[in-house]
């Protein structure tokens, strides 16, 4: 397979995932905010630290608001990683490569574009309105990604797929996971625990997992075993244990795999020793920080291995975050 067309694939799925996970963030976050009680607080620019993306609010001096923040991360053309924008270099990258995916594949990515488009900015201005919108971003863009599973030959190209994939997601699941670190709680102690609860049942909302959380874990939502679920868990296919599963099974079958699977196997060590009871928020993310330098590793080793003939980045594939 020619390099170009591997680094396509994989960044294809990419900003599919981006824009997927970057509507249930939102989600998550405005829900969250409607269920802070009196006495607790948070910051939108901390959803931003939360992301990686506060050294370019800072460049471009966006503002800290709701409404500012918003209009960055759903239809800021200067945001490589709005959601508008990683649908567009989604676009941009099948453009490139269409014979190799099922016909139907540009159909669905180009109505999710003008879709996008077309809602960006009255999900942006309107809470009412924003929950609608992202939903049918996240909808749209399951379909394509099961039309890709079932009618795509399971072949070298399929694994570029599901490689940007599941880096993207675990990477997402993460930073998810990582903004109830950032709500400073009420100091008593009746109105915390209970905002602990909705918090952290938010968070698996927002990744379709409070079933198979409760299924498998139980009724009860407390903060390390919803982070425990989340990072651990083998059969949920976002949990982070999940998706380093399925990035090992991709390496699995490509040639000249060794540094990069090098990179993921001591991801895979890093989670497992990982001791998740009793976390303090601050240690909380210091992990989930180093989570986030594993996947930056694993990425480093695939684009070095298979797509060194384009490390220019110039151009629409591997604008990263």
């Amino acid at each position: 397979m020619l390099s170009r067309v591997a680094e396509s694939l994989y960044w294809m799925t990419r900003y599919l995932e981006r824009a997927e996970n970057t509507a249930r963030l939102i989600n998550s976050t405005t829900q969250v905010l409607l269920d802070l009680p009196k006495g607790a607080h948070f910051g939108w620019d901390v959803l931003i630290q939360v992301v990686g993306l506060d050294k370019l609010v800072r460049q471009l001096d966006v503002r800290p608001d709701e409404a500012s923040i918003m209009t960055f991360l759903i239809e800021d053309e200067a945001n490589p990683s709005s959601i508008l924008s990683s649908i567009h270099y989604a676009r941009e990258n099948t453009r490139t490569f269409r014979e190799v995916l099922p016909m139907e594949i540009w159909e669905r990515i180009n109505g999710l574009y003008l879709y996008a488009r077309d809602n960006a900015r009255r999900a942006s201005r309107s809470r009412s309105d924003r929950y609608d919108v992202l939903n049918g971003v996240i909808e749209r863009r399951q379909s394509i990604i099961g039309l890709l599973a079932g009618s795509m030959s399971h072949d070298i190209a399929f694994q570029f797929l599901k490689l940007g994939r599941n880096l993207e997601r675990a990477d997402m699941t993460t930073r998810i996971v990582d903004v109830n670190s950032a709500v400073l709680l009420p100091t008593d102690e009746a109105l915390a625990v209970p905002a602990m609860e909705r918090l952290w049942m938010s968070t698996l909302n927002a990744l379709s997992a409070y079933q198979m959380y409760r299924r498998h874990v139980g009724v009860h939502v407390r903060s390390q075993d919803v982070v425990a679920f989340l990072l651990k868990d083998p059969h949920f296919p976002r949990t982070v244990h999940h998706c380093l599963n399925e990035i090992e099974g991709c390496l699995a079958v490509l040639p000249a795999n060794a540094q990069a699977m090098k990179a993921a196997r001591q991801a895979w060590r890093r989670l497992d020793r990982m001791q998740l009871d009793g976390l303090a928020p601050v240690v909380l993310h210091e992990y989930l920080d180093q989570v986030q330098a594993d996947l930056g590793a694993i990425h480093g080793a695939v684009s070095k291995q298979y797509f060194y003939l384009h490390q220019n980045h110039g151009g629409t594939a591997g604008m990263e975050q």
